[in-house]
């Protein structure tokens, strides 16, 4: 039995490179939709690949009546918290409305399917950890703002005509795919795994460490790190529900573990060989002490599992990608 199509916007981005390379291996025909403004054409590992932008009704018309696309994955939005301070509008446009003129071009070509790529910031500074879906959403930033506005439009959306959904709540993506045919690769690099690791292969010549007297056991932020590869099997189970009839459904994604800045440095130490100096600095505005997720809605009603559950495995996968990418 054929498999239909599916569109995965973003997907010359980090994680959504790794959507495409996991949709191709399930044996789905992929098609790619990305303007490259932050995303790389080198790193799509197959499928069509179209550039265009998002925001173009006339782009989306071609795409959807060229192929015969059943679901859309969308990974196409901007994800830098500090950034989204200084340039709240262009978190709106690129964020927001673009995925509004995203759910009309599906509504006109009667695309029911939609799996979007939303995040733990929707949540803010938590009441009680580990975070459930059930958890308060009061984000404290535009960035996750935006993203919590995309999911009212969602159900609203949902309600009246249509579209099911499924919300995947990330929490720290890391790692490389196990092959190392592609990884993660940003400009510029806000992400603590690869900062580190580019220390280890002499891109930077230390890693800071912004502030070091939170109240955990080392002083510094305890962080939920799951593995991209992961991220991606929980998208397709997602996808395959909502396939096969499934409702809407809003999920967090996380090993439930929680790992501290320093721990994450010393692991990286311990598996590059190289000593990764680390500097002490003011903390960032708005970073909470703890973000650790509370997964098991996923695991009991898809059935997900991930296989990178522990922090060196991750780690070691990313190692692998930095090294090619630093030679």
């Amino acid at each position: 039995m054929h498999k239909p199509a599916v569109l995965v916007i973003g997907g010359a981005g980090y994680i959504g490179s790794h959507m495409v390379l996991d949709l191709l291996r399930a044996g789905y025909p992929v098609v790619t939709l990305d303007d490259l403004s932050r995303g790389h054409r080198e790193l799509v590992p197959g499928g069509d690949f179209i550039e265009g932008d998002l925001g173009n009704p006339a782009v989306l018309e071609q795409v959807f009546s060229q192929y015969p696309i059943k679901a859309v994955m969308h990974f196409a939005a901007h994800s830098q918290v500090g950034e989204s301070v200084q340039q709240p509008l262009e978190y709106y446009r690129n964020n927001v409305a673009n995925t509004i003129t995203l759910l009309q071009s599906m509504q006109q070509a009667g695309i029911a399917h939609f799996i979007f790529s939303s995040t733990a910031a929707v949540y803010g500074e938590p009441e009680s950890i580990p975070i459930t879906e059930a958890h308060p959403c009061s984000p404290t930033n535009p960035y996750g703002t935006t993203k919590l506005t995309v999911e009212h439009i969602l159900r609203d959306v949902s309600h009246a005509s249509e579209l099911s959904y499924s919300i995947l709540r990330y929490f720290n993506a890391a790692g490389a795919d196990a092959e190392a045919t592609i990884g993660e690769r940003h400009q510029p690099e806000t992400h603590l795994i690869p900062l580190v690791l580019q220390v280890a292969t002499g891109e930077r010549e230390s890693i800071s460490i912004f502030g070091d007297n939170y109240p955990t056991a080392d002083g510094t932020c305890l962080r939920d790190y799951i593995h991209v590869s992961d991220l991606t099997q929980a998208h397709l189970l997602a996808l395959e529900s909502l396939l096969n009839g499934g409702g809407n459904s809003t999920y967090n994604l996380g090993n439930s573990t929680g790992y501290s800045v320093r721990q994450i440095i010393d692991t990286a130490r311990q598996i590059t060989g190289h000593p990764i100096p680390a500097i002490t600095a003011e903390r960032r505005e708005g970073d909470p002490a703890i973000l650790i997720a509370d997964s098991s809605l996923i695991r009991a009603e898809l059935g997900w599992q991930p296989r990178y559950e522990n922090i060196e495995d991750i780690i070691r996968s990313a190692w692998v990608w930095h090294q090619q990418e630093a030679s």
